[in-house]
């Protein structure tokens, strides 16, 4: 477990990043009075996902294969890092839907079936 440490802390970093930006989000108005733009503000998130996995990748290269990292070393910790996100994004949902934003939703269902 000791050489997944890394991993653990940039899938952590993720996962506090994932509400930081639900968090926007909701102050923004995207989660009720400007919805009929979140389906095209939304993928924006992939812009810092992509910034940490490559820092992720970075810090593992340099902190742990002394600045040279193969193909398959990165591809492997790629995969556990997404593991590790994997297992924290039902929690990161459930505190978005039930804290950060409980009503999005309610407002989703209301602007789709108001077409």
């Amino acid at each position: 477990m000791k050489n997944l440490k890394i991993e653990l802390k940039w899938a952590l970093l993720f996962f506090l990043m994932q509400l930081l930006w639900m968090s926007f989000e909701k102050i923004a108005g995207f989660h009720d009075e400007h919805i009929d733009k979140h389906a095209i503000v939304t993928n924006f998130v992939a812009i810092p996902s992509i910034v940490i996995y490559v820092l992720a990748l970075l810090n593992k290269r340099n902190s742990f294969y002394q600045g040279y990292m193969t193909y398959k070393q990165g591809l492997i910790s790629g995969l556990w890092l997404t593991l590790f996100i994997s297992i924290l994004a039902p929690l990161s949902q459930y505190i978005t839907s039930t804290l950060i934003t409980p009503d999005f939703f309610e407002n989703m269902i209301i602007y789709s079936t108001s077409a």
